[in-house]
């Protein structure tokens, strides 16, 4: 049974593919969400929280992602985007989530909805960007 943050995740994840094709804002993606039956099983702060805020600091979170990449960020699948976004902002905001825990979800996320490697390159760039970001968690042992 998936976890309600594991769902809000998967929410989230739908929501940014939706911004990505149509350019709608958050908050009517959010709004479209509410609707849903199923979103009452998830934790609706966390969607919200991962949806606004990958969406708003998307152009941040592309630029702290680049240097990591193989191609520019423009050239990535709507998926594998989106779960990169959504990674680099937990990595970035939710520092009370592990980076391994962050990256286990993004990784398993790309399992689900992305290409046929691309959990190997979602954990790759996000392993990169968190060994910058939560530096201070890297050398601990597990």
């Amino acid at each position: 049974m998936k976890g309600k943050r594991r769902k809000s995740r998967e929410a989230a994840l739908k929501g940014l593919y939706q911004w990505k094709l149509s350019g709608e804002d958050a908050a009517t993606i959010a709004s479209q969400f509410g609707e849903d039956d199923d979103f009452r099983k998830l934790d609706r702060d966390y969607f919200s929280r991962l949806l606004k805020g990958a969406i708003s600091e998307a152009e941040k979170l592309q630029e702290s992602l680049q240097p990591h990449l193989d191609r520019p960020f423009s050239e990535l699948s709507p998926v594998e985007s989106a779960i990169l976004l959504i990674g680099a902002y937990e990595l970035e905001h939710q520092i009370d989530i592990p980076y391994r825990v962050v990256i286990n979800e993004a990784v398993e996320l790309a399992k689900l909805y992305g290409g046929t490697d691309g959990h190997r390159y979602v954990n790759g760039v996000l392993d990169k960007l968190a060994s910058r970001l939560r530096s201070s968690e890297f050398g601990k042992p597990s």
